[in-house]
């Protein structure tokens, strides 16, 4: 199996543990998206919270040049950790939420 699909098949698995999740307080439920031809991976919550909508990207995960991009993580833990968790090295994470010129000084790819 060539290294691209080894990460789509990674991040999907990852992915899927958190729309698993049940939140404490309000109707909110997470959804997966997986747009495996643009190679884009998405969780996004929606619900309510009382009388809030609650609708907003949680994740969001791009495969680049072969290297997986995490545009987006407004988790606690950290998705980068469960993707080299899972398998995939640092070298090929680049934290595409941080400036260009900050992402050098962490332990994932610079770009």
């Amino acid at each position: 199996m060539d290294t691209i699909e080894t990460y789509r098949q990674i991040i999907q698995k990852v992915l899927t543990k958190y729309i698993q999740r049940q939140y404490a307080y309000g109707e909110i439920q997470n959804e997966a998206i997986f747009d495996r031809e643009a190679d884009r991976y998405l969780v996004v919550s929606v619900g309510w919270q009382k009388v809030k909508r609650i609708h907003g990207c949680l994740i969001h995960i791009d495969i680049i040049n072969g290297r997986v991009w995490i545009q987006r993580d407004g988790t606690e833990h950290g998705i980068a950790n469960d993707l080299v968790e899972a398998g995939i090295p640092k070298d090929h994470i680049v934290l595409g939420f941080h400036a260009p010129d900050v992402r050098r000084y962490t332990e994932y790819a610079a770009a």
